[in-house]
């Protein structure tokens, strides 16, 4: 079920209307927002749901068994990690093992020929996993507390805004807001409408529009000139961006509107000025779950190393971060690239430098635009490796981009998707400073002016709004 589409219109209203009756039962408030989000997820299939509330009750009792144990604690953490891994393993990688194996062996001229199996993967699956291994770890390390109502504890791995393409909360965030009473608040809700309006327009009107574009420019990449192909990267990351980041905003919005606030995943991440900020800024809940999960042990364990060990920690942690996105050597190339220009600001003593927050009017500096483009570039070309099939493709593409055809006119969009882009870039920047665009535009303006614009969103968005396409990051 899809945020933009009619039928989780007809689902919210139904589910909104249900939620807020109960507002002063907690508990059954609780249990129509956990019937709410199985009902949202059972409608990808009804077997993943099974799967779900299983790899719950898992986590649910053996946390609790984890609290409570001395002898065997590590054990019972050892499983736990095994179990989340595991899930992970057989559903996204096994058919990828089985296919690299029998890659290997065909290298050698051993036909080995292993079966890959008909596996579907289950959505979300790579979000709401996460969320176990960091719980049974958190309680292990006691960190928290296990939680003993088994109604919380379930909301909060299948909370229906965030299950399928994230963010991924902590529970030190999500828990506490499921275990209090919520009250709806106008401010709230209408803030949150604004943020699923500023993420309908980045899906419906930006990325879906850009998407078209970019297919073309992919799927028959020894067809278009070197010139075309660029433009047809630089587009992929706009794509990218508004469909990811307005998946987010529109999870952050229908939050807000059922009275909770989760992790803000996007902070105008095509700003930055480093690599490393970028990395602060892009898919922030995986980079901030990554860095306390694998890039601290790893730093901490290769200590005595000094830079170097820093260095074989940001490696393997930006490799996983790559594989996390798929099955697919092409994601493992784009976390070892991320990880190596990392390279650079450890040997400088610049990994940790943060960048000063300015004020919207701030002058633009040359070297800060300099820095903005290269920053851009670079992460345009890596993601050529996320959107190609395999490593052969992305290479020729690559290849191709710098082709005798690279100075040659290239073939564009329409002039409406140029036009449409730039705006977004222009509301994007004047926005940066904000929680979301039109939270730091439109609440400041006369009224008038900001129904208008509301109006101008709105029509843009039912003007674009023809077949419902699916978030990228359903994939993943």
């Amino acid at each position: 079920m899809l945020f933009n589409s009619i039928d989780f219109l007809l689902f919210f209203t139904v589910f909104f209307s249900c939620y807020w009756l109960s507002v002063n039962n907690i508990k059954l408030q609780n249990i129509i927002l956990l019937i709410g989000s199985y009902v949202f997820y059972s409608f990808t299939d009804w077997r993943f749901l099974l799967l779900l509330i299983s790899i719950s009750a898992f986590n649910y009792f053996l946390a609790l068994k984890i609290e409570k144990a001395n002898k065997y604690k590590s054990l019972l953490m050892y499983i736990g990690l095994a179990q989340g891994l595991g899930i992970l393993a057989f559903f996204k990688y096994f058919n990828f093992f089985i296919t690299s194996l029998n890659d290997i062996f065909y290298s050698v001229n051993i036909n080995c020929n292993l079966k890959i199996l008909n596996i579907l993967i289950p959505l979300g699956i790579s979000f709401f996993t996460f969320r176990t291994i960091s719980y049974v770890l958190d309680v292990y390390n006691e960190n928290i507390k296990a939680t003993k109502d088994w109604i919380v504890f379930f909301n909060y791995i299948s909370f229906f805004p965030s299950i399928l393409s994230g963010p991924i909360d902590k529970v030190n965030l999500l828990v506490p807001q499921i275990e209090t009473k919520r009250s709806f608040n106008y401010n709230d809700a209408t803030d949150g409408m604004r943020q699923i309006l500023w993420g309908l327009f980045k899906k419906i009107v930006i990325a879906d529009n850009c998407s078209i574009f970019v297919n073309d420019t992919f799927d028959n990449f020894s067809q278009h000139s070197g010139s075309t192909l660029l433009l047809g990267a630089f587009f992929f990351s706009i794509q990218l961006y508004a469909d990811f980041s307005g998946y987010s905003d529109m999870a952050i919005g229908f939050s807000r509107l059922i009275g909770f606030k989760i992790t803000k995943n996007f902070n105008f991440p095509f700003f930055s000025q480093n690599i490393a900020e970028f990395w602060r800024k892009w898919h922030i809940s995986l980079t901030s779950w990554l860095t306390e999960y694998v890039f601290s042990p790893l730093n901490f364990k290769f200590r005595h190393l000094g830079k170097r060990g820093i260095i074989f920690a940001i490696l393997i942690n930006f490799i996983l971060c790559g594989i996390w996105h798929g099955a697919n050597w092409t994601y493992v190339i784009f976390g070892f690239i991320h990880g190596c220009a990392f390279i650079p600001l450890i040997i400088n003593n610049k990994l940790n430098r943060k960048e000063k927050k300015e004020s919207i009017h701030s002058f633009l500096t040359f070297k800060k635009l300099i820095n903005m483009i290269s920053i851009f570039t670079f992460v345009t070309f890596t993601f050529i490796f996320f959107r190609s099939d395999n490593i052969t493709n992305a290479l020729l593409f690559l290849s191709n981009i710098f082709s005798d055809t690279f100075f040659l006119i290239p073939e564009t969009p329409s002039f409406w998707i140029f036009l449409l882009v730039a705006i977004f870039s222009l509301f994007e920047w004047y926005g940066r400073q904000g929680d979301y665009v039109l939270d730091s535009i439109l609440t400041t303006c006369n009224k008038a002016l900001r129904w208008t614009a509301y109006l101008f969103f709105v029509v843009l968005i039912l003007y674009y709004a023809g077949a419902e396409k699916t978030f990228l990051y359903f994939q993943f």
